[in-house]
């Protein structure tokens, strides 16, 4: 009897908790039923989340959207700040700008090369030679352009590298290079700065506009046509390359210390603006050397002695520095060597 007391008990708990859980099945069905039946017909899934044009009409008075912070960068409470649309525009705009200028020049080169020829000696070299560059000017002229090389290298894979050589090596072989190239670009930026001052000092006094540029330039500076334009220690063009190098290099050192020392002497849209400034001048000044290399190699016979080694053939030097020869032979009291 017992027995059966304790089943008959056991049933009586059993049906009662299939009865709750009846019951809250049933009420969960009701609760749902409901929430359906108020739902709208139409969703507007936008309807209580704040658009991109509400927040730029809650642009408070320092030009951007903020929260609140603790720590002691200010700087971090910005949460929008719609110059940034302005300035990847314009770094977009200026990159490709920048990679056309580089290309068009390598392009009219090849075709200058394919029409013209390399410029030489006219009736050959006579085999007598003259100084042109002691080591100090040598020294300063590699100095500059070889850190100025790894600048334009190491810069055109920061512009570039993402959508041109990630591609190609894969990510892991891309981080190495660009974290590696990111340590040179700064490094070596002392040199260069080092190299356009010791070249300013030493050549500044022979790189002045003169007059007789201005038929330099009528010529095509013995490259185009015949007949060689007379010229000083430096002619039309190598001025025009030596300034852009001395206040171009300059310009670029300005803003990339800029951006090199963050917010030490602007906020962030001067940061914003020097990235660009840095951008479009360092892509100019490439395609200025890429014109300037090609005239002192391959270009031209003779060329490239004169930074080489420092001795150029006189025949060279009378054809393309005449006045500078001249100078040179009266200050040591001969006779300038005949062309």
């Amino acid at each position: 009897m017992q027995t059966v007391s304790i089943l008959r008990r056991a049933a009586r708990a059993l049906f009662s908790i299939a009865g709750a859980v009846v019951g809250a099945f049933a009420l969960t069905l009701l609760v749902t039923a409901g929430a359906f039946a108020q739902q709208p017909a139409s969703v507007n899934p936008t309807a209580s989340s704040v658009n991109e044009q509400k927040l730029l009409e809650a642009l408070g008075p320092q030009g951007n959207v903020g929260g609140r912070v603790t720590i002691p960068d200010a700087r971090s409470r910005t949460l929008i700040q719609p110059e940034g649309r302005t300035y990847r525009a314009e770094r977009d705009q200026s990159a490709k700008i920048g990679g056309l200028s580089i290309l068009g020049i390598l392009g009219l080169l090849v075709v200058f090369y394919l029409i013209r020829g390399k410029v030489r000696i006219t009736g050959g070299r006579s085999g007598e030679t003259m100084t042109r560059f002691g080591f100090m000017d040598r020294f300063a002229h590699w100095l500059t352009a070889t850190s100025f090389l790894l600048l334009g290298f190491t810069g055109l894979n920061i512009t570039f590298g993402r959508s041109l050589v990630l591609p190609v090596i894969g990510p892991d072989a891309f981080t190495a290079l660009s974290q590696s190239g990111k340590f040179v670009h700064n490094y070596v930026s002392f040199a260069f700065l080092l190299g356009i001052l010791l070249m300013f000092l030493m050549w500044a006094k022979d790189n002045f506009p003169a007059l007789r540029d201005i038929r330099w330039f009528l010529q095509g500076g013995g490259l185009i046509g015949l007949g060689h334009p007379p010229a000083g220690r430096f002619n039309g063009g190598q001025k025009l390359i030596f300034w852009s190098v001395v206040l171009g290099g300059a310009a670029i050192s300005f803003t990339g210390y800029i951006l090199m020392f963050p917010f030490q002497w602007t906020d962030v849209a001067g940061m914003q603006w020097a990235s660009v400034w840095h951008g479009i001048l360092g892509l100019v000044l490439f395609a200025i050397i890429i014109a300037h290399i090609y005239i002192g190699s391959v270009g031209m016979e003779g060329a490239f002695e004169a930074m080489g080694s420092g001795e150029v053939d006189v025949k060279w030097a009378r054809e393309h520095h005449s006045v500078w020869v001249e100078k040179v032979a009266a200050k040591s009291g001969k006779t300038a060597p005949a062309e």
